[in-house]
This record gives C-alpha cells, structure tokens and sequence, in this order.
C-alpha cells in the first residue's frame, strides 16, 4: 500500500521548510515502521524505493518545480533508475534522505538518493526523469525557463554520464 500519510506528512513539511534553490540538497527523515518491513526483519527494498519517490516530491516542492507543475499542468516521470543497497534499515531505525539533481542534458534531468542511518549511507539511487506534458518529455531548457532558472547547469559526473551512455546500448523491447 502507498505510505498516503507519509505523503501528506512530506508534503506540509516540504511547504513549511525553506525553500531550495534548484542545486540544493532536500533533506527529509523518517523512521522505519513496522509495516515497511520484509520477512528478514528489515525494510523491503520496493518500500526504499516508494520512500525514494517522497524526497523527489520534496525537492520538487522546496525548489519550485512542483508549482510549475501544476500551473502548466505536466508531470514528472521516472524513466531509469539505478541503485544500491549497503546496509539494513531495521525496525525503528530513524533514516535520513539526502535528494539533489546531480546534472541534465536537453531532454534527462539526474537525480542523486541516499538513505543514511546514524550519519552512514545505507543506500543510493540515481534516478533519470523528464517533465511531461501530454505524453512527450519537455527539453529541461523549457522547464528552466518556467522556473525562471537562468545560467545554471552543474558540471555532470563521469559515473553519471557513463551511466546514462550504458543504458543507452540495453535492447528495448527487452530481452527476457
């Protein structure tokens, strides 16, 4: 079942902190209930990903993406991911989420995820998304430009981009 509460709980302390500006780490806790573990005794890794999904809501809020969003009415999808996972997340465990965009190109904006609990990472994700509108993904050229964005692309990491070149040479339709 989606966490709507945890949505909901995201979403008012994403209003209420200060905002960010679009380079800026979104920084969101929250502990680990009984109801996100497995049979091992420790979160389910499809749970770390649905919380993932929280601190991007976060960033979207805190630097403005999500109002653009609404007013122009396009959406936000995930179109590739990789992760990683280090460390159990036990039961009651408080986590911390670390979300920040790493770099973009004309069409992919790359977004970096940790999770870490006591200050050690426990696991990563980086994530490609593109805004949407009926459809078709929007040059991240139009998304600055409706964010009043000006003169700002972060130098992307070799990891990020040999990632994303990688992923580029995978078969589509997939090969089972």
């Amino acid at each position: 079942m989606y966490p709507l509460t945890r949505l909901l709980l995201t979403g008012l302390k994403a209003f209420r902190a200060s905002p960010l500006d679009a380079g800026g780490v979104a920084e969101t806790s929250f502990r680990c209930r009984p109801w996100d573990l497995d049979m091992f005794m420790e979160m389910n890794n499809g749970r770390v990903l649905t919380l993932y999904d929280l601190g991007r809501f976060d960033l979207s809020i805190r630097t403005g993406l999500a109002k653009v969003l609404k007013r122009k009415r396009w959406g936000l999808a995930v179109a590739g991911a990789s992760v990683r996972y280090r460390k159990r997340i036990r039961i009651f465990d408080k986590v911390t989420m670390r979300t920040q965009v790493l770099g973009f190109d004309d069409r992919w904006i790359f977004l970096g995820q940790s999770m870490w609990v006591n200050d050690k990472p426990v696991s990563s994700l980086l994530v490609r998304t593109c805004v949407t509108e009926a459809g078709t993904s929007l040059p991240t050229e139009q998304i600055q430009q409706a964010m009043s964005i000006q003169d700002w692309k972060p130098l992307m990491p070799g990891w990020v981009e040999a990632w994303h070149q990688a992923d580029q040479t995978r078969p589509w339709p997939p090969v089972p």
